[in-house]
């Protein structure tokens, strides 16, 4: 058995998957309690699915962009438990599990995290042999330039508030906005690529393992 923890930003999510199946999901906003919130909702999960911690046998990290505090209490968490249980771990970027979540298409695809100060943390994707592949390192944007830059058309996925949508949505022959549910960062995506390179003995060390920081005046607070 599988978890996978993502804690990048206000909203949090954990999985299980046994290689098969996802086993039990929990995905919600905090109001930056992530400290007292992941260690519970983690018990709970576990309890509600029939399992233990002893039952863990790997543990899939989301590495970030976003929130320095929220990176560093997801990191902490996984290495804890890692060392605990004696388990491999696995760190995935942010970007890459959202993007794994999106359909395939001949079209870039732009990813999006908020970066604070109307600001979003963009990752550009193209679609390679068998999934999105990642082009170059994420940029941050505000949207109102985000928007600006598209001038083909290109899928758009992440967090964006109402007014965000609305922005994009004014280019809506260029950027082909993805829905709200189909935006939403989901921890079954990032175990599902934590399985594929547990199994192939791609695994992190877990004392060095870091999170992934943008340059520190367009790091995003925490």
């Amino acid at each position: 058995m599988l978890l996978a923890l993502d804690t990048s930003t206000q909203t949090i999510s954990l999985a299980l998957f046994d290689g098969a199946q996802i086993v039990g999901e929990s995905t919600w906003k905090t109001q930056n309690h992530h400290t007292v919130e992941v260690a519970p909702a983690m018990k709970e999960l576990l309890d509600r699915c029939g399992l233990k911690a002893a039952d863990i046998e790997a543990i899939g990290v989301a590495l970030g962009p976003g929130s320095f505090t929220s990176l560093r209490i997801g990191l902490a968490v996984a290495k804890g438990m890692a060392l605990a249980l004696r388990i491999p771990v696995i760190g995935v970027p942010t970007l890459d599990f959202l993007a794994a979540s999106q359909p395939k298409s001949d079209n870039p695809l732009a990813v999006l995290l908020h970066a604070g100060r109307g600001r979003v943390a963009v990752g550009w994707y193209k679609w390679g042999k068998h999934s999105w592949e990642a082009q170059g390192n994420p940029e941050v944007k505000t949207v109102e330039e985000l928007s600006q830059f598209i001038e083909t058309p290109t899928h758009v996925c992440g967090e964006m508030t109402a007014v965000e949508r609305q922005i994009l949505a004014r280019k809506r022959k260029n950027i082909l906005l993805a829905s709200p549910a189909a935006s939403l960062r989901r921890s079954s995506f990032l175990a599902e690529i934590a399985w594929r390179r547990w199994k192939t003995g791609k695994l992190d060390d877990v004392i060095s393992l870091a999170p992934i920081y943008l340059p520190t005046r367009e790091a995003i607070p925490g």
